[in-house]
């Protein structure tokens, strides 16, 4: 499985997004099934609120190809370390939810277009992230 953050989420439906040609690029090339968590959806969604239609496509993604990944009580202690460790980032929420289920489900690859903090977060046991596209 492959984790999907808000921005690919976003640029995929956004054709005016700068994002957009490279994230529907690398979403062909995909073979493995995507995975997202409820705060990188909900900032999707936020973003996408310029248009009802946007937020219909992002909720077709979530029907047909995005599975949400559960998060529960065992992994809030986590998110939160993650949060401090990473401050001067400042890492958010949603990256929190990603790392973390990253570590509890060993998935190393992150389909984002935050470079710059993917590139910096290091998920217990697994190394470095391998960033797409």
């Amino acid at each position: 499985m492959i984790l999907i953050d808000a921005g690919p989420l976003v640029a995929l439906i956004n054709a005016d997004d700068r994002h957009h040609a490279a994230c529907r690029e690398a979403l062909k090339a995909i073979r493995e099934p995507l995975g997202s968590v409820w705060p990188a959806v909900t900032e999707a969604m936020y973003l996408l609120g310029f248009s009802l239609a946007a937020q219909e496509a992002l909720w077709e993604l979530l029907a047909t190809e995005v599975t949400l990944l559960p998060l529960g009580r065992d992994d809030f202690a986590r998110m939160r370390e993650l949060m401090k460790k990473y401050r001067d980032l400042p890492m958010d929420l949603a990256d929190a939810a990603l790392v973390r289920v990253a570590e509890r489900e060993k998935l190393r690859t992150i389909f984002t277009i935050d470079r710059k903090d993917f590139s910096v977060y290091r998920p217990h046991r697994l190394g470095r992230f391998t960033l797409l596209p």
